[in-house]
């Protein structure tokens, strides 16, 4: 690897071109690589998300179930009818 980029590479005839297609390869390998990455990553926190959104609801419908109207609430509502 003696050079940063495709386009600084000199081409003499002697073995440059097996360079190159090494480089080339080796750019297409850490590109897949990097998109496998950041395809888990989205959606490793895709999953994340609707699991603690399932959670959240789960809680929320536990909390409602619990609650029950104070019997205040029920003389106001029936008081005046």
């Amino acid at each position: 690897l003696r050079c940063c980029t495709a386009a600084s590479v000199v081409t003499d005839g002697s073995g440059a071109e097996g360079d190159e297609r090494s480089l080339y390869i080796m750019r297409v390998v850490q590109i897949a690589v990097m998109c496998v990455l950041a395809l888990t990553v989205v959606f490793g926190i895709f999953f994340l998300g609707c699991n603690l959104l399932i959670k959240s609801e789960g809680m929320i419908n536990f909390l409602v179930k619990d609650r029950r109207p104070s019997k205040e609430v029920e003389a106001v509502v029936v008081g005046p009818y």
